[in-house]
């Protein structure tokens, strides 16, 4: 496949309020947090600012040496893994709706799109990975919704790399992104999954699993998409075993022909 191009696209009408929060926007221009999701509760999660911002470090880099061909980014974030594998020559594009992020990742040479995922993008179907780390895989705060849309993004048997929540939870929020000062954004839907969970949604989907671990105090699970030959396959073993016999008695035949000794003709071809 070859490197998608990031302009083939109109841009998207519209974005979830929170790309544009003034604290995710701030934060990612400074480099700096502190930032936070925040429930309607109080309940507040920080968010890795600094470590999303630096480099790629040890444990992202076992990451990318586990994706095969091209890569695609969802939620890309400031770019760190983009430009990583840009860096080592491999084909790549990040996703995010947040404009600054898009601005940060290519700046630091890596190939981006404003575009949230469940938006037409480019090359739809030949994508060989997908990354959902930081926390994306609570994007749309509907896991299920969201892997039956990777399926449509990948090749048959493609991968995915997700990063999970390291405690067994299946959460679905409604959450705002805010900073020290408490300067609120608009709620927007969200999710937080351990792996258990992941796994469960991931198998109705079609995915399975291929593999699970954790380094540096982060937890990771690898899915293959579901293959388009076996699903062709499991329609036909689920169809009426009469439904052959139907189509078969219904079939036109020739009338068959016989010699003036009585004996058949040539059967029909």
């Amino acid at each position: 496949m070859s490197q998608p191009a990031v302009d083939d696209l109109a841009p998207p009408t519209a974005h979830p309020a929170w790309s544009t929060a003034d604290p995710y926007t701030r934060a990612l221009r400074t480099g700096q947090g502190p930032l936070f999701l925040r429930r309607a509760d109080g309940w507040l999660l920080p968010l890795e600012v600094e470590r999303w911002c630096a480099r790629a470090d040890a444990v992202d880099l076992e990451i990318l040496g586990r994706c095969e061909g091209s890569v695609l980014d969802i939620g890309c974030g400031p770019g760190r893994l983009v430009a990583e594998l840009a860096g080592q020559g491999r084909r790549v594009l990040g996703i995010d709706v947040s404009a600054a992020a898009v601005s940060r990742t290519t700046r630091l040479g890596g190939p981006a799109l404003r575009r949230s995922v469940f938006e037409p993008l480019p090359a739809e179907g030949r994508w060989d990975t997908t990354l959902l780390v930081d926390g994306n895989v609570g994007i749309g705060g509907d896991p299920h919704a969201l892997l039956t849309r990777l399926t449509h993004l990948l090749v048959p048997n493609g991968l995915l790399i997700a990063e999970t929540v390291p405690v067994d939870i299946d959460e679905r929020v409604r959450v705002h992104i805010t900073d020290a000062h408490g300067a609120p954004g608009t709620p927007f839907p969200w999710a937080r999954i351990g792996t258990l969970a992941l796994i469960r949604y991931a198998t109705r989907a079609g995915w399975t699993a291929v593999d699970q671990w954790t380094a540096g105090g982060r937890s990771f699970v690898a899915l293959r998409s579901r293959s388009i030959r076996n699903d062709r396959n499991r329609r036909r073993s689920a169809e009426p075993a009469k439904r052959t016999s139907v189509i078969s008695s219904q079939r036109v035949r020739k009338p068959s022909t016989r010699s003036p000794s009585g004996t058949a003709g040539p059967p029909d071809r």
